[in-house]
C-alpha cells in the first residue's frame, strides 16, 4: 500500500502540474483538495479522468461517496486497491 501512495504523489505532482511540491511534501491523511494541496473542482475532473487511465477505476458524478475517496492519499490509495480486486 505505501508503493500505491507513493505512486499517487506522484502521480498527482505529474498530472497536474504541480509545482514547488515533492512526494515527501504530500502527507498521506492531508486533504488533497483546499487547505491541503489546493486543488480544486477543475483539478479533481482532470484528476478522476486521468486515474482512470491509469488505474481503470471509474468514478459516477453521481456517486455521493467520491468525495470520501478523493479525500486523502490513503483513502484514494484505499479506493483504487479495491476496485481493482473486484
Amino acid at each position: 500500500m505505501e508503493e500505491l501512495k507513493t505512486e499517487l504523489k506522484q502521480f498527482l505532482i505529474d498530472t497536474l502540474n504541480i509545482e514547488d511540491i515533492t512526494v515527501e511534501d504530500i502527507k498521506d491523511d492531508e486533504p488533497i483538495f483546499t487547505e491541503g494541496l489546493g486543488l480544486d473542482s477543475i483539478d479533481a475532473l482532470e484528476l478522476g479522468v486521468a486515474l482512470k487511465k491509469k488505474y481503470g477505476v471509474k468514478f459516477s458524478t453521481e456517486n455521493a461517496d467520491n468525495r470520501a475517496y478523493f479525500a486523502s492519499v490513503s483513502t484514494l490509495a484505499d479506493f483504487i486497491q479495491k476496485e481493482r480486486s473486484k
